[in-house]
């Protein structure tokens, strides 16, 4: 069962087009990832599935209504990109308010805010004011405000930003807990490491327009295993353009994009004939950071854009 879908949407600001004949869905229960370059279109799109504004062209539909009432608002959670807290206002009382604007009662309220509040290791913070708390914490006090009222549909807009790689690894924890009850999460990033490691499916925007969609396994599948893993010790004067499109080059190993035409085998013989010590090489899928950057630039290996 499909819980969101875009159908040929469009939206535009003045002579702007936002977003462009858009189309995807997201499957009951996953994590999907909207991603993108910043100015890509995929606030402007989460905006529309809320209700925020309106599509100009085009429909989109949430959990089988084409209109976001304020009923159907209960079962929906949004952690927008632009975060704000009341600054005078303590931690506990303005989740308890927000609980409360969801029709949860005060006693329920608290007793939510404070698992949540323990779970993401803010309870000593319950008292404080936002002005008293890290951008970080901040961050997760609002992450609780979206979800306080166990919503079927999470729909977070960057929700690392911000957080650092302790805190990264708790929320991602929690959203992924989230999915094992049966919920559904849509998160825009354009971390993808994250995606990486979380999501079913993906849909990838690009100058407002849709360039690549699916399963992230049917998505790598389908580029194929063109790239290298190799770890070496010596010069990398071996790899020729003939051969790769793209070399990264990290502390440990070197990820190498090959060309179409080229042999994976051809790497490791120029290598050994260069007297680079070979530790470890291995074809594999693309990564989805390399999938990304290819479907951004618009070029394919041929120097050609790729059409999926």
């Amino acid at each position: 069962m499909d819980v969101v879908e875009l159908k040929n949407v469009t939206k535009r600001f003045d002579q702007f087009v936002a977003v462009r004949d858009l189309s995807f869905s997201v499957r009951q229960g996953t994590i999907f990832g909207l991603l993108g370059p910043n100015g890509a279109g995929k606030t402007t799109s989460i905006r529309m599935i809320v209700n925020i504004t309106a599509p100009d062209e085009g429909e989109v539909s949430v959990m089988g209504r084409k209109h976001v009432s304020t009923e159907l608002q209960q079962h929906i959670g949004y952690l927008p990109e632009e975060r704000g807290l009341y600054k005078k206002m303590k931690i506990g009382d303005q989740l308890v308010f927000f609980a409360n604007l969801k029709d949860i009662a005060t006693a329920e309220a608290w007793r939510r805010v404070d698992q949540w509040l323990e779970r993401l290791e803010l309870s000593e913070w319950k008292n404080k004011k936002p002005p008293d708390l890290s951008k970080g914490m901040q961050q997760k006090v609002q992450f609780i405000a979206s979800i306080i009222h166990d919503p079927e549909v999470m729909i977070l807009d960057e929700p690392f930003s911000g957080l650092d790689p302790v805190n990264v690894n708790l929320l991602k924890g929690v959203i992924i807990d989230l999915k094992s009850r049966g919920k559904t999460v849509i998160f825009s990033t354009h971390q993808m490491e994250q995606v990486e490691q979380m999501c079913d499916d993906i849909c990838l925007i690009n100058h407002s327009t849709k360039v690549l969609s699916g399963s992230l396994k049917e998505v790598k599948r389908r580029y194929g295993k063109n790239t290298v893993i190799l770890d070496y010790e010596g010069p990398d004067s071996f790899l020729g353009t003939d051969l790769i499109k793209r070399h990264n080059r990290f502390p440990n190993y070197s990820e190498i994009l090959l060309n179409d035409s080229a042999d994976a085998q051809e790497v490791l013989r120029r290598a050994l004939a260069a007297g680079a010590r070979v530790n470890r090489f291995e074809l594999v899928e693309p990564s989805l950071n390399e999938i990304f950057i290819e479907c951004v630039t618009g070029k394919g290996s041929n120097g050609n854009q790729r059409q999926e």
